[in-house]
C-alpha cells in the first residue's frame, strides 16, 4: 500500500514487494483471493492476473475514497470481483462466521500513499493541514481529539509505544501546556510544538523530529494494532487447508505481532517447555513459508524509498477445517 507516487488508477500503482507476494501466495486459476487492504489496487491487479480469468477476488478497505480505484480495477480485472468496505478485522471475521473460504489472503498494513499525499487527510508532518489522520473519515477520534483531550501520561505512552520516541514525556508535556492556551487544529501547530520540546541537536538528527509522533497518533487514531491482532485469527479461520496468508508490515510492533502469531500457529503445542511430552494435544495449524521476514531489494528501495521499512511474512494453512 505504499507506492512511490499517488496513483490515478490501479495500473499506475507500484505495490511493495510485488514479486515476492505473488511467489508466496502462488495464486492459481479458479481460486478465491482476498486483498484485505485494497488501497489503490496494485497488489489486487497482479493477483487478478494470476487468476487468469477464472476465480474470485474480494477487495476490502476501510477508506471510502478507494472506491473509484476499485471501480477502475473492476473494469479490467477479468475475474469476478467484489468490494467490501470496513475495518479488515471486522469484515474478515464476518466472512469467516458465514463460512466464506479463501485460498489466499493478503494484508498490507499501514497507511497508503494516496492518504499521505492528500494533505487534507492530515497524515503528513510535511504539509500544514487539518489534524485528522482517520483512514475512515466517518469514524472517531481524530488526531486533534487525541492531542486535545488525552492526558499527559496517555500521550507519552502512545508516543513511546507506537512511535518509539525517546522524548515522549517532554513532547506530551509540551502538548498539554500548549493546548491549555489554544486547542490544536492543524498539523503545523503540532509540528512546531514537537520541535520546540526537544534538544536542538535532536531536531536535525534521524529524520523529521515529528515523524514518530505522527506515526504514533495515526496508529492510535485507527486502532491499527488492535485491528491486526483480531484480523490474523480471522484470516486463518477463512483459509481452506492449503490456503496462504501473507502480511506486509511497516512497523516493528506490527511485524512482531505477525511473527509471534505465525510461530504460535506453526508450533501447535502450548505445553510448558519443561514438560517431557506434550499433553495439550494441540496440532500445528500453519506451516511457515518465510523463516525470516522478506525485505525489499536495494533496487526496489532505490526506486521507491517508502518501501524501505516493509517486511513480508507468509504461512500456509495445514490440517483440516
Amino acid at each position: 500500500m505504499l507506492p512511490n507516487v499517488l496513483p490515478n488508477s490501479a495500473s499506475d500503482h507500484t505495490p511493495v514487494l510485488a514479486d515476492e507476494v505473488r511467489r508466496l501466495l502462488a495464486v492459481q486459476p479458479g481460486e478465491t483471493v482476498v486483498d484485505a487492504t485494497f488501497g489503490a489496487g496494485g497488489h489486487a491487479r497482479l493477483l487478478a492476473q494470476d487468476l487468469a480469468g477464472s476465480g474470485k477476488l474480494v477487495a476490502i478497505d476501510r477508506d471510502p475514497s478507494v472506491k473509484p480505484h476499485f471501480d477502475r480495477f473492476k473494469a479490467g480485472a477479468g475475474v469476478d470481483v467484489r468490494f467490501l468496505r470496513g475495518d479488515f478485522a471486522i469484515v474478515l471475521s464476518q466472512l469467516a462466521a458465514n463460512d466464506i473460504k479463501a485460498d489466499a489472503i493478503l494484508l498490507d498494513i499501514g497507511v497508503s500513499s494516496m492518504q499521505i499525499d492528500r494533505p487534507e487527510r492530515g497524515f503528513s508532518y510535511a504539509t500544514d493541514a487539518p489534524l485528522d489522520m482517520r483512514m475512515d473519515a466517518t469514524g472517531e477520534p481524530t488526531a486533534a481529539t487525541i492531542v486535545n483531550t488525552w492526558d499527559e501520561r496517555e500521550l507519552a505512552t502512545i508516543f513511546r509505544r507506537y512511535g518509539e520516541e525517546r522524548f515522549a514525556r517532554q513532547m506530551a508535556r509540551a502538548i498539554v501546556r500548549r493546548r491549555q492556551e489554544q486547542p490544536f487544529e492543524r498539523t503545523g501547530e503540532l509540528v512546531d510544538v514537537v520541535k520546540s520540546s526537544i534538544p536542538a541537536p535532536r531536531r536535525f538528527g534521524d529524520g523529521h523530529p515529528a515523524k514518530r509522533v505522527f506515526q504514533a497518533l495515526r496508529i492510535a487514531v485507527n486502532e491499527e494494532l488492535e485491528s491486526l491482532e483480531r484480523a490474523l485469527p480471522a484470516a486463518l479461520s477463512m483459509l481452506r487447508p492449503g490456503g496462504r496468508l501473507a502480511v506486509i508490515s511497516f512497523h516493528s510492533l506490527e511485524d512482531r505481532m505477525v511473527k509471534r502469531f505465525f510461530a504460535a500457529q506453526a508450533r501447535g503445542c502450548t505445553c510448558p517447555p519443561d514438560l517431557p511430552v506434550c499433553v495439550c494435544g494441540n496440532e500445528p495449524t500453519m506451516r511457515l513459508l518465510t523463516r525470516k521476514a522478506v525485505r525489499p531489494s536495494p533496487q526496489e528501495t532505490a526506486e521507491n524509498p517508502r518501501s524501505a521499512s516493509a517486511k513480508l511474512r507468509a504461512a500456509i494453512k495445514v490440517g483440516e477445517n
